[in-house]
């Protein structure tokens, strides 16, 4: 394992398999000690729901100390303070580093000043790891296997970095994807390039309808008004998708699952939160002992170098 969870580029197949273990036994079998006597900083400058929580709920239940914030207004950011004497004064105060930033780059600049490890919870739209971890964890438990599955990107792929950060993750097991967007939210070239270099399939539409039949996985997101920058382009395609038993009974495979890295809006009817279809609160209570795993073997307890 790597000092560092910045991108999911610079994870192998055997570094995932070895985190998807690890998290299957740390769910299975509790140890609330393993990481006493050990600090967590959360820099969160972005808000956040699951992802500063479910970090917060890992590291205790280890027997790991937290401390953080969850926005920059507390901080002294607003006083001028660079992000990289943040980093130092958390890098002094705990043993590892958990941060949030609204720009890209900020987790990689963070793992180039700090000697501690750092994981990046998410840096503007450009990559969430850990999120990937946490989905090809849950898609493991419920398909068996992550080899070779027809997934669906559906929303906002143009600022989605969980989109980003998963389809980057697929690529590695041969995966067939459907990328479901407006023109104006189309995945990034460079996203495609990279499949294409990797001679991976994928198809690009705008029906999700025609879409649904053909897949083992939907994969829904919200189109993120805080990426815009103009809110009037936003108006326009928020509803675009919304899924919801009309248009997934009797016309799905009878195993096929939908995922969301939450928060939704409207694009997931409620109507679905019962069916058998929906795995999205699973998949966000998943976040727990996939960041238990990263936690443990960044801190050298379980199997890191």
């Amino acid at each position: 394992m790597k000092k560092d969870i910045i991108t999911i580029r610079n994870l192998k197949k055997e570094d995932i398999f070895q985190i998807l273990n690890l998290a299957r036994e740390l769910e299975e079998n509790p140890q609330p000690n393993l990481l006493q006597g050990k600090i967590v900083s959360t820099l969160f400058f972005e808000p956040s729901t699951r992802t500063r929580l479910s970090f917060i709920s890992a590291a205790q239940k280890l027997g790991a100390l937290v401390h953080g914030f969850d926005s920059k207004e507390g901080t002294s950011a607003k006083k001028g303070e660079t992000l990289a004497d943040t980093i130092k004064m958390a890098e002094a105060y705990s043993d590892l580093i958990v941060i949030r930033h609204f720009s890209e780059g900020a987790a990689k600049l963070a793992s180039s000043i700090s000697k501690k490890p750092v994981i990046n919870a998410g840096d503007g739209a450009n990559q969430h790891p850990t999120q990937t971890l946490l989905d090809l964890y849950t898609i493991q438990k419920e398909k068996g296997k992550l080899d070779n599955l027809k997934i669906a990107f559906v929303g906002d792929l143009k600022y989605g970095r969980t989109i980003h950060s998963l389809a980057q993750a697929m690529k590695l097991f041969g995966a067939t994807m459907y990328f479901v967007s407006p023109e104006s939210l189309k995945m990034p070239s460079y996203i495609i390039q990279e499949l294409d270099d990797a001679n991976i399939a994928y198809h690009i539409t705008k029906s999700l309808t025609e879409t649904i039949p053909k897949v083992d996985i939907v994969y829904m997101t919200r189109v993120q008004r805080e990426r815009f920058p103009d809110i009037e382009e936003y108006n326009k395609i928020k509803d675009v998708y919304i899924i919801n038993k009309e248009k997934v009974e009797g016309k799905c495979k009878p195993d096929m699952i939908i995922m969301h890295p939450l928060p939704r809006v409207k694009e997931i009817s409620k109507d679905l939160d019962e069916a058998p279809y929906a795995r999205y609160f699973q998949q966000a209570a998943n976040g727990v002992p996939v960041r238990q795993a990263l936690l443990a073997l960044l801190l050298n307890k379980k199997g890191g170098n």
